[in-house]
């Protein structure tokens, strides 16, 4: 399986340290389509974040992507140069940060900034780069975006600033936007706002996106296709109802387990045992299997992926839920 937009295989980051090679994505397969959502969901250090840096070319040394491949609209980013990375970085790909202010300075206008990053890419006068900017205030749901646009960033609410700065990546209409867990410092109502804003941009201009979350409620809301994170590798892929309605990896399950819509009221909730493996003392074999209740013997070597016709993915030896 191939993704028209984008297609990463074998995707490895690695982290040199004194004590050793922190793996921080150790692997990764990732297909998208145009007009598709893929929800890339874990615990925090699964390598959900460092996954989306690695696409960008964004991984600060001494980390730095070691292997794979990773094909943009048929050019493979791994070969670009920084030139063309920072060409392709604004304008064809952008990306969504959970805390707005990495976005935005808090020292200069709203306007300055959007207009500067209009100019970037595209040779426009200011006016027009001006009313660029507004149109994409307006687009995300800002009100009065003439008048906002001159404002700075501390003049606005925590849930606006991230549609300004949903706004900013939107500028250039890009083919695919990354989003690190942009609405989970947010509210419930304005991250629901957020999320439905995404949904209708990304049907109405035809982009893709990944979004990078813990939260698997956002997830099955928001995103078409699934892939579950752990310990640097995807260990369950497939479409929102395969995942969510019939999880084969046990912890996938775990995951769906622990939110409280799956738990009865005033009952505890049902916890992952146990805790993700230090990045420098992961255990041999499946990374899951001292977390695992279903751990056999088979589980000391490394489970290889299985797929169903359906298409849905899994890394276990002893899969969970329906058969396909």
């Amino acid at each position: 399986m191939s993704g028209d937009l984008l297609n990463v295989q074998g995707l490895k980051t690695w982290f040199p340290t004194a004590s050793g090679t922190v793996k921080a994505v150790d692997g990764v397969d990732l297909q998208l389509n145009r007009g598709q959502i893929l929800g890339l969901v874990g615990e925090s250090g699964s390598g959900k974040s460092i996954t989306g840096f690695s696409l960008l070319g964004l991984v600060d040394p001494p980390g730095r992507v070691v292997e794979g491949q990773i094909d943009f609209q048929g050019e493979n980013l791994r070969e670009a140069s920084p030139e063309r990375l920072r060409e392709l970085r604004g304008s064809r790909i952008a990306m969504i940060f959970q805390d707005p202010m990495m976005t935005l300075n808090p020292v200069l206008k709203i306007a300055t900034q959007m207009i500067e990053t209009v100019q970037a890419h595209k040779r426009v006068s200011r006016a027009e780069a001006r009313a660029m900017s507004v149109a994409a205030l307006a687009r995300v749901g800002i009100p009065n975006p003439e008048e906002r646009i001159d404002a700075y960033p501390h003049q606005f609410s925590g849930g606006m600033r991230q549609r300004v700065a949903i706004a900013i990546t939107l500028l250039h209409e890009p083919d695919l936007i990354i989003a690190d867990e942009p609405t989970t410092a947010l509210d419930v109502t304005i991250q629901s706002q957020i999320l439905a804003e995404m949904q209708k941009l990304t049907a109405e201009m035809g982009l893709a996106m990944i979004w990078i979350s813990h939260d698997l409620g956002v997830v099955a809301a928001l995103a078409d296709t699934v892939a579950v994170m752990y310990a640097g590798r995807i260990v369950e892929r497939g479409t929102v109802d395969q995942v969510l309605d019939n999880p084969r990896h046990p912890y996938t399950r775990g995951l769906i387990g622990s939110t409280p819509m799956a738990n009865d009221r005033g009952k505890p909730l049902r916890q992952i045992p146990g805790a993700a493996p230090p990045p420098l003392n992961r255990p041999e074999g499946c990374p899951f299997r001292p977390r695992c209740a279903h751990a056999t013997d088979a589980c000391m070597a490394e489970p290889a992926e299985t797929t169903a016709p359906s298409g849905h993915m899994w890394r276990c030896f002893n899969p969970q839920g329906d058969a396909e």
